[in-house]
Parts: structure tokens; sequence; C-alpha cells
């Protein structure tokens, strides 16, 4: 959540570094700060608890300027909102900005004291600019010692250095957390996020995994991962481009279905390392929360609930810790017992779901350890009351039937998942196993989406139908509720879902030519009963559409439509499955002739009873 600037021109660079933080605000910040070498070379740091205003308001009271410098808007992981845990930090004349989690940060810092540095701070960061200064004393250049440090570093980072020794230079690096240069005409730039530097530049260099970049009036050079010199193509971004637009999409629904592969990611920035999930993410109480959680209560409606119900599988088969899960207007209005050391989830795209909202005000005199929201909106009511908060990234969703927001939220609530699993049950050859299958998820959700073309040609078979049944078992239940709820959102088709074993205990009546029954079929331990389930429908004269792995044994025929799956880990597959139901309900919505982003009677954000 934490944004950078970064600028060196031949001009004052102070306003655009505050309009680019301004620009950031978005994302949700606790304190904000800016570090400048002014005319003399001697570095001028501002920085201030709280708003942006705020740091406005400090330098006013004591003007600084400078053709050089960085920025920084911080969501606090290790120390709390503090002006002494507010970056820039500094170290002699060096000042780093930093977005991400140093792992290994406790190990470095006492390697550094033991040195003789001295830490003024409680974060993660500090030992980064000590470390470079460390380096740089010993005889490096700035460059060079930025590049050392990074390789010493365990976790995530994106960060901006500037030195009153080498004026001339701002070194920028990533590595699991974003970082773009903008390209100007003699002036360039760094930032978290395009976005903020849209007022001066529309030429963009987007940063790969582990690139280091030097950036100067004149120029700007590039190391890659393997420190070889590279040029990275430059991109050009119109306000069309940045615009809350459908782009070349006929609705936004359909964008936002499209945006999951790139939206994953965002979600998983910052949070996990190679092999571990950087728990620090979540914030700066948690360890302290989540080493005392024996039991976990989630709250949420509609597609957030879902998502729950996709949590609980996870958390009490992974982790062994027991999980409750229930509707936020039921939960608000009835009697509830609380287990001894439980955590409170709220899980909502806008933050603002009015039942939701009264379930936590109400947990919070009950006797939960603390709360916790998943959500989507920095500043939202939710994430504003919840002792902690884990944002999804997902960017802003128009279309009123969720998509990307809920499998952002089960990725979110995966890294939940792992963080408490490893105080629990999960072991850490598990937890790699988990982490390397996140990794390939954004590249799995990208194959899902090419079948399309052939989800669309499926759609045709429910141009007439009134009713669906959706089927599902184990973990894939949940998942074929979250179809069954787009399909009727934006069709209007009624739909309803079931869990493929309780088909003999009344759906099966239901069971004709005319009841279109969709199945979600991964290739797991449950398979071969659901296959014995799809049996009772074909015998009674069904039409299947079963979504299945691709090695399932699923074969079309008369009566049965498969759409072949590419073969994903056990751990993706409700992330992954979700996809081609939301295809497929977007395309018998087209054919339906009904307003897709805005289906009638519902709003996107249900912020009364």
């Amino acid at each position: 959540m934490c944004g950078i600037v970064g600028a060196a021109a031949q001009r004052n660079v102070l306003g655009i570094l505050v309009e680019g933080l301004k620009r950031l605000e978005y994302r949700g910040y606790d304190s904000a700060g800016v570090a400048l070498l002014d005319s003399d070379q001697q570095l001028q740091l501002r920085k201030t608890v709280g708003k942006v205003a705020g740091l406005e308001e400090a330098i006013a009271a004591e003007p600084a300027t400078g053709q050089i410098g960085i920025a920084h808007t911080r969501w606090a992981t290790h120390g709390k909102p503090t002006q002494a845990n507010a970056h820039p930090h500094t170290s002699a004349n060096i000042a780093v900005v930093h977005n991400g989690i140093i792992e290994n940060y406790q190990e470095i810092r006492e390697q550094l004291i033991a040195k003789g540095a001295t830490f003024v701070s409680e974060t993660d960061t500090e030992v980064i600019v000590h470390l470079i200064n460390d380096l740089v004393s010993g005889g490096k250049d700035l460059f060079d010692a930025v590049v050392a440090a990074t390789e010493q570093f365990e976790g995530a980072y994106a960060l901006g250095v500037i030195s009153a020794d080498d004026p001339d230079r701002l070194i920028g690096a990533r590595s699991g957390s974003p970082l773009v240069v903008g390209v100007g005409i003699e002036e360039n730039f760094i930032a978290s996020d395009q976005m903020a530097l849209r007022q001066v530049t529309d030429r963009f260099i987007f940063l790969e995994e582990g690139d280091l970049v030097e950036v100067t009036t004149n120029g700007v050079t590039i190391l890659d991962k393997d420190k070889n010199r590279v040029v990275r193509k430059i991109s050009r971004i119109t306000d069309a481009d940045e615009a809350a637009d459908k782009g070349e999409y006929r609705h936004y629904m359909q964008k936002e279905i499209f945006e999951q592969p790139k939206v994953i990611g965002n979600t998983l920035q910052g949070r996990i390392g190679k092999t571990a999930v950087l728990e620090e993410a979540f914030g700066t109480e948690a360890k302290a929360i989540f080493d005392r959680t024996r039991a976990v209560q989630i709250v949420a409606c509609g597609t957030s609930y879902h998502a729950g119900l996709v949590a609980k599988y996870w958390l009490e088969e992974w982790a062994g810790i027991a999980c409750s899960i229930e509707v936020a207007s039921e939960y608000r209005y009835r009697r509830f017992v609380v287990s001894p050391d439980t955590l409170f989830v709220t899980i909502s795209q806008s933050g603002e779901t009015a039942d939701t909202l009264a379930a936590l005000r109400l947990a919070k005199e009950s006797g939960y350890i603390a709360g916790l929201t998943i959500c989507n909106v920095p500043n939202s009511s939710l994430v504003r009351e919840s002792d902690l908060a884990l944002m999804t990234n997902a960017g802003p969703e128009i279309g009123v039937a969720s998509t990307k927001a809920f499998t952002t939220q089960l990725t979110a609530l995966q890294l939940l998942t792992i963080v408490l699993g490893r105080r629990h049950d999960l072991t850490a050859d598990r937890e790699q196993e988990l982490i390397e299958a996140l990794h390939q998820m954004p590249k799995l959700c990208e194959m899902v989406l090419e079948l399309d073309k052939t989800i669309e040609k499926v759609s045709e078979a429910f141009a007439d139908k009134h009713h669906a049944l959706f089927l599902g078992r184990g973990v894939q239940y949940p998942v074929a509720m979250e179809g069954a709820l787009k399909l009727k959102e934006i069709s209007y088709i009624h739909a309803e879902s079931y869990p493929a074993g309780e088909l003999k205990h009344g759906p099966l009546a239901l069971v004709d030519s005319d009841m279109p029954v969709v199945v979600v079929a991964p290739s797991n331990q449950l398979l071969e009963k659901l296959k014995s389930n799809l049996e009772e429908v074909q015998a009674r004269g069904g039409e299947l559409f079963v979504f299945a792995d691709k090695d399932a044994g699923f074969s079309s025929d008369d009566n049965t439509t498969v759409i072949n799956i590419p073969h994903v880990p056990d751990s993706l597959a409700p992330l992954i499955y979700t996809l081609p139901l939301q295809l497929l309900s977007y395309h018998v919505a087209i054919l339906k002739g009904t307003d897709v982003d805005q289906p009638r009677n519902l709003a996107k954000s249900v912020t009364v009873e």
C-alpha cells in the first residue's frame, strides 16, 4: 500500500513530489515524508504522521527546495505510525524510501549495530539505509552499494535512494514490489505507480523483477537481475489508458474478468517471497494477534461470503484451525458464543457494506482477539475500524457483479491461511508448495481466459433457459455457489447451487432437458464420487456442462459438454475454476440482452440493510 515518488530535474522538484504523493492517496497510508538535496547539497527532511496535507503544512512552516528528491506515503508494517517510523529514513548523508518487507532485517540490524550503527526507528527499512551507508563508507560508489545491499535482502522491496555525497543521481531497485521510471526532457522520475507522475510525463519504463536503475537529469541506466545493462521499452500512457473506461471491452464486467491475472499479481506483490508469506504485510500488530489465534470467525455478504466459505476449507484442512463463516445480516441479529482466542475476519469489496460493518462493531464488544478485514478500498469504514487490514489491490470494480474482487479476496484469504497455519499444522515444506503455486497463478489465469471463445459458444445452450443448477464437491461447492450467483445476477436466469452429493436429497427432482446442470470438476480426491453423481443426472435426461481438469477423464456426448481446463495445483483450483463460470454468465447475459454492468434492482455497494 505504500507509495514512492522520486525526481531528478533542473528545477525545484518539491511540488512534483508532493503532487505525486497526493495522486497515491487512494492506496491508503498513515504517514508521509519527503527528502530533498538543496543547492548546498544538504539533505532536507520533512515527514509527518497523517495525511499529505499535514506534510504540506510542515513544508510551509519550514520551506525546502531541491532538484533531486524522494517522497513516500507509508502503510505501517514494522512499527506503529510515528514520525520516527515515517519514510524517508536516513543514515549520514543517505536517504531511502522503501515499499515491501525485508524478511531478514533483524539479522542485518544486529550486524550493523555491532559495527556501530544507531537505529532510531522500529522499521525494517532503516536497515536498508544503514547497510547502504556502511557499504559506501567501505569505499563503494552509491550505485554499487545499492546493488550490493540488495544482494543481502530477503523479501520484497522497491527502493528510492539519494545521497548528499552523490547529488546528481537517484537510484531505484525493485524485487517483489512495483517500480516505474518516468521519462521527461532533461528530467526523469521514479514511482511505485505511474499515476503519481502523470502531471509531468506520459512516457514510462516499467521495470522488471530484479531491475536496478540509475536516474539523472540526462538519462536512465538499467541493470537487470543478472547485473547486465539493458534497455527497456518506453511506453506512452494517454489519459484514455488510465481513465476508468471500458477500453477495448464491451462492458466493465468483461474488462474486469480479463484484468484478473494482473490484479491477482497486485494482491501478491510485496506479500510473498520465494518460499514464504511476508506476514508483516498484515500490519504492525499482526504477529502478536496471529500468535494468539486459535479459531477464526468470518462474516461477509454475497460474493464475499462465498470467498469466506472457501477460506473455511483452507483454514481447517491446511492450518488445522477451527473456522466459522456466517452471513453478516444473520450474524448481527442473533445471540452467538465467542470461542476463546478467536480472530474476527470481515470481507468486503467496498468496505462500506452496512451489515458487515455493523457485525464488526458488534464483534468489538464480544470478546474477539481483534478484527481483520480483507478489503479493496483503503480509506473505507471497515479498514478504519478494523485492527488489521489486508488490501486486495484489485483497483476500481465498476461492474455490479463482482469478479476480480472475488478472486483477489480468495488470494488474500490464502495468504491469511498460510500465516495462521504456520503456527499450527502447516509445515514449512507445505508452505513452500503453496507459495510456488501462488507464483504460477497469474499465468494460469491467462491460460483459462483463453477459453473465452469456447465458453461463448457453450453459452448458446442457455439462451432459452429459465433455470440452471450448479454442482460442486468439497471446496468447489462455494465456487458453484458463486457461479450460480453470477448467472442469476446478470442474466436473470434462476440458478441454484448444491453439493453434488445432495442430488438425491431433492434437487434431482428438478432435472430434465430444460434444466442445464453446470459442474466444476477439478482432478482431486472427490472426483470419482462426483462422476457417480453426474451419472444420476445423465440417467434422468439432464444436460450437463462440465468444467473439468483436462486429465479428469470426462468426454462429451449427446447430453454432456465438457470444457477442458488446464491442470492446476489443488490449492489454486477454487480461484481458477471461478473464471470460466464468470465468462459463462457474461456471455449468457449478452445473449439474453440484459444490462450486464448494472443489473436491475442491485447496487454495487450495499450501504443500507
